[in-house]
């Protein structure tokens, strides 16, 4: 028995067996057992919370990238001096630029707009018809009326929201007042027309469903005293992620008296202050699991400082050293990966069904717990990374592991003549 004990393999069926029966806490080593329950609990949670957050940190950023980079261009060219008139020359140019998918003339303003039991702040995009139709964000998104004759109307497209909040629908006619009106010997005096609503939208970006409007590009001219001139045209590029490259061959093209200005800049500040969030959320999470590895180290301490008997027992039958350090490896290991793949599936199915989930709680608590008011969007995202959830696993395993190896040392260092001498 004693060679069979000392001719071991590393991880043979026999440490299996001892890190087994050690797992399986007699009634008399309860304490222990549930200082493992709760490492395997909170190591189960942590990664789960990780998985969970950081799909929907990634979720609200991709819903949120798409959302802006299908309503606004990737590129934004604008006159440096003097009106903008030739902008369908500068348009034709900017087409040939390989990569450019189109190039829009866009007139902006701000608004009021009113009906007859509410008034309320807008922003006016004036835009062709087909300008509008190669926005698929807008195109694809129309609950009521028709894009098609959009440049042979004077009718406005409008967000659902806003709709909602003037009571208003197809037909109905809404009263837009612009302070960019006629000069007069008296300053410059307030536009104000009527326009009936030919077309509801929604975008699912509840800041954009309040307050945007589409006017047809003529009209807004006419609407905004520019004459033959628009304020921008914005340009749509294959690969956003490239549009530096994209800005570069647009100048030279153009020459020195353009103005450039692209997405990243636009938003620099939004997606930043998204990513620093980011990177803040998954080093505070990752203490969950940091704890719960430190609940490891404690339980396999206290596992074998009551086990030193045994321990004792087992190098005087012929057990070595890195038998014994291996049998608490494993008996330690083993708390930290099955509570890392049980987080993990537990991260995963949440994320599957985080709406249903969602709709379940704001039931059961009878409050909203994603206002779209508040948060932008009307759905909670979640985009699991494949390659950041097996970095979160690796993490917890790692963790796991190294949480095991100075008490699985203590034990291989304990003497036995020690451990048995007031046995």
């Amino acid at each position: 028995m004693t060679a069979a004990v000392a001719d071991t393999k590393p991880f043979s069926p026999f440490e299996w067996m001892l890190a087994g029966r050690y797992l399986r806490a007699r009634r008399k080593e309860g304490f222990i057992s549930v200082i493992a329950g709760f490492s395997f609990l909170g190591i189960m949670l942590g990664v789960a919370t990780l998985i969970i957050v950081m799909a929907v940190m990634n979720g609200f950023r991709k819903d949120l990238f798409s959302k802006i980079m299908g309503l606004n261009g990737h590129v934004i060219i604008t006159r440096v001096n003097g009106p903008f008139e030739d902008y369908k020359e500068a348009a034709a140019k900017v087409i040939g630029v390989p990569g450019v998918k189109s190039a829009l003339p866009l007139i902006e303003g701000q608004v009021m707009v009113s009906s007859s039991v509410q008034a309320l702040g807008g922003l006016v995009r004036g835009i062709d018809e087909q300008g509008l139709k190669s926005l698929k964000l807008v195109a694809d998104n129309v609950k009521l009326g028709t894009f098609d004759g959009f440049d042979n109307q004077t009718g406005i497209a409008m967000g659902g929201r806003l709709a909602n909040q003037l009571r208003v629908s197809i037909g109905d006619t809404v009263t837009l007042v612009s302070p960019r009106g006629a000069a007069t010997p008296f300053g410059t005096a307030p536009r104000s027309k009527p326009y009936v609503i030919s077309s509801i939208f929604e975008l699912g970006m509840s800041e954009y469903d309040r307050m945007i409007m589409f006017m047809p590009l003529a009209e807004a001219q006419k609407y905004f005293s520019k004459g033959n001139e628009v304020d921008v045209l914005e340009v749509v590029v294959d690969n956003p992620e490239r549009v530096s490259q994209y800005s570069a061959e647009i100048r030279n093209v153009l020459g020195p008296e353009m103005g450039l200005s692209d997405w990243r800049t636009r938003n620099e500040t939004f997606f930043t202050v998204l990513e620093v969030e980011r990177n803040v959320m998954f080093i505070i999470l990752s203490l969950i699991v940091l704890v719960a590895a430190l609940n490891i180290i404690s339980g396999l301490m206290m596992l074998v400082k009551d086990k030193g008997r045994d321990i004792a027992i087992l190098r005087t039958m012929g057990a070595s050293k890195g038998a014994i350090m291996r049998v608490f490896l494993i008996t330690g290991a083993s708390i930290g990966v099955v509570g890392t793949i049980a987080g993990l599936i537990l991260g995963v199915v949440f994320c599957w069904n985080i709406d249903g989930i969602k709709d379940f709680v704001s039931w059961v608590t009878g409050t909203t717990v994603f206002d779209p008011s508040i948060y932008y969007l009307t759905k909670l995202p979640a985009d699991i990374d494949p390659r950041e959830t097996a970095g979160i696993v690796a993490m917890a395993f790692a963790l796991s592991v190294l949480a095991t190896i100075y008490p699985s040392w203590k034990a291989s260092k304990l003497d036995p003549v020690e451990a048995l001498r007031y046995e």
